[in-house]
C-alpha cells in the first residue's frame, strides 16, 4: 500500500511540478550567439519595445547568456494579446521618398541599429527610418518592397524618407529613388 501511495505521489509531483517549471521557464529567454532583440521579439510574438520595457534595457545591446523576460504575468499577457489583436489591423498610411542601401558598402558593418546582421541574413526585409516618424521595431508594408521591419536609422534619413535594404548592390542601384506609400502598423 505504501508503495502505491509513494508511486502516486511521485507521479503527481512529476506531472504538476514539471508543468509549473516549464511555465516559469517560458517567461524568460537566454540569449544565444547571433540573437538580436528583433529576432527574439519575432520568435516570441512580442515587440522590441516590450522586451526593453520588461527588462529595463536602455539600449538595443544584449549579451550572450543574458536572461531576458519575454512574457508578463499571465493576466497581463492576456490583456496584451487582446490589445495586440485589435491594434495589429490598425495602421497609418504615409507617402515617403524611398531609396535603397546594401550592407556591402565600404566601412559598413552590416549590423542595424536594432542588432540585425544584414550580411548574415541577406534575405531579410529591413528598412532604415527616422525614429521620430517611425519607431524602431515597427512593422511596415512598403509598396513595391513588401512587409519589413523598421530596423535601422541613418544620418540622411529624416522625416518622410526611408531606405530599403537590398542585399545586391546592382538591385539597390536599380531601385533608385521612388515615391511610395507605406503602411505603418501600430
Amino acid at each position: 500500500m505504501k508503495k502505491l501511495i509513494l508511486s502516486m505521489t511521485a507521479a503527481f509531483f512529476l506531472v504538476f511540478g514539471i508543468s509549473g517549471v516549464a511555465s516559469a521557464s517560458s517567461n524568460t529567454y537566454k540569449v544565444k550567439s547571433g540573437d538580436t532583440l528583433w529576432k527574439i521579439a519575432q520568435n516570441h510574438n512580442i515587440t522590441v519595445k516590450q522586451i526593453k520595457s520588461w527588462n529595463q534595457l536602455k539600449t538595443d545591446h544584449i549579451k550572450i547568456k543574458q536572461v531576458l523576460k519575454v512574457k508578463k504575468t499571465s493576466t497581463s499577457a492576456k490583456k496584451k494579446t487582446t490589445v495586440k489583436k485589435a491594434s495589429s489591423k490598425a495602421y497609418k498610411t504615409m507617402t515617403v521618398k524611398a531609396t535603397a542601401y546594401t550592407a556591402s558598402c565600404k566601412g559598413c558593418s552590416g549590423i542595424t541599429a536594432t542588432g540585425l546582421n544584414l550580411k548574415k541574413n541577406p534575405s531579410i526585409k529591413a528598412i532604415s527610418v527616422d525614429p521620430k516618424k517611425i519607431p524602431l521595431g515597427t512593422k511596415v508594408y512598403v509598396e513595391g518592397y513588401g512587409y519589413a521591419v523598421a530596423a535601422d536609422k541613418g544620418s540622411s534619413i529624416k522625416g518622410n524618407k526611408i531606405d530599403v535594404f537590398i542585399s545586391s548592390k546592382a538591385k539597390a542601384i536599380k531601385w533608385g529613388v521612388k515615391t511610395v506609400k507605406i503602411r505603418v502598423y501600430k
